[in-house]
């Protein structure tokens, strides 16, 4: 018997689909021992019977707050406002920190209250790569929504559909001309989903990676319809694209879907825009003075929209992680000294916080 006590939260944000437990490991969780209570969730794309039948326990949205201690709360994306402080053990996508908007103000909720953030982005190896991660599905709906756009057939609202469904999409070109694109971190995880993507709607795409963007080829950049960038920065970088240079230098590129979506960290790429976009508006105008007017799609949650596919993978990396939370190994103890780090740097005391 493993002693760990997890609860898979629900999440609050309404476009939000995934899971980040599906109820196939869900079982092999509590096959090991692991005491797995499940928030009911009206939008989850699983059904709460599954993870009953998985040997589950059913709790009321939310109800987390009232978990013991001793309870780590698996999410995906972000908390609720309240509780104003947080004592539990939390293991999803924070986003506090690099100095994105709202950081220091999450972090003392946790110092405040004693809890901890093992933050997903910060699951990593010896070498820095994720050990779970929705890269590829990230950048997949990232480069079809720009693909979609640019032919003019992108509806909005958005809504969760399958790949098959997505990839008919992407095939129905019907006699228009293909684009031509460009996808930059083309090595990546997510770079690797978006030219699938590109791949599926006939277009062969550009492929920048770190050699490229060394010394980047900025006429190259906007010598394209499409830009997609998978490049997420932690550290100083210069700028790939901005307002000036799309107002000021010859080009074609007319559609830029960021899948990053880095907008608020001062160590953003693509410093064109201010706000994300979302579902009920995928795509916003940024700049309309040139001979072709650009767009920006620049969505936070985009596996969402292949919510079954991109959950069913990243629930796989990360279940074998999860068994290990009783006596946490190396990985988590890294998540957990970059939760301190961030906590010093923002001026944060973390001599209650447990780990």
């Amino acid at each position: 018997m493993t002693g760990i006590r997890i609860t898979m939260r629900h999440e609050v944000r309404e476009t939000e689909r995934r899971a980040p437990i599906v109820p196939a490991d869900a079982a092999r969780l509590v096959r090991q021992g692991v005491a797995l209570t499940v928030e009911r969730s009206p939008q989850r794309a699983f059904p709460l019977a599954q993870y009953v039948d998985a040997g589950c326990a059913v709790a009321a949205p939310g109800s987390w707050t009232e978990a013991p201690e001793g309870e780590f709360v698996v999410g995906l994306k972000e908390l609720p406002d309240e509780p104003a402080v947080l004592t539990h053990r939390h293991i999803y996508f924070g986003h506090a920190y690099k100095g994105q908007r709202g950081a220091t103000a999450l972090l003392r909720r946790f110092t405040e209250g004693g809890g901890s953030l093992y933050d997903l982005e910060y699951l990593a190896d010896a070498a820095g790569r994720r050990l779970a991660a929705f890269g590829y599905w990230a950048g997949y709906t990232g480069a079809a929504l720009a693909v979609l756009h640019h032919r003019g057939t992108l509806t909005a609202p958005l809504r969760p559909l399958s790949k098959e469904t997505l990839d008919e999409a992407l095939g129905a070109w019907a006699g228009t001309s293909l684009p031509k694109a460009l996808v930059i971190g083309a090595l990546g995880r997510c770079g690797r989903g978006a030219c699938e993507a590109l791949k599926a709607a006939g277009v062969e795409p550009t492929r920048w990676d770190v050699a490229e963007t060394l010394s980047l080829d900025r006429p190259a950049l906007l010598d394209h319809d499409i830009l997609v960038n998978t490049v997420l920065v932690n550290g100083p970088t210069p700028p790939f694209l901005t307002t000036e240079l799309l107002r000021s230098a010859p080009r074609r590129l007319s559609v830029v879907a960021d899948v990053t979506c880095d907008v608020t960290s001062e160590h953003n790429v693509l410093p064109i825009y201010d706000t994300t976009t979302s579902w009920q508006e995928p795509a916003r105008r940024v700049d309309d003075t040139g001979p072709v007017p650009v767009d920006l799609i620049a969505i936070d949650n985009l596996p969402a929209l292949l919510p079954r596919e991109a959950s069913t993978a990243f629930s796989a990396e990360l279940t074998p992680h999860l068994l290990t939370l009783g006596e946490p190994g190396e990985p988590w103890l890294r998540a957990l000294r970059a939760f301190h780090s961030a906590c010093a740097a923002n001026g944060l005391g973390s001599e209650r916080i447990h780990g």
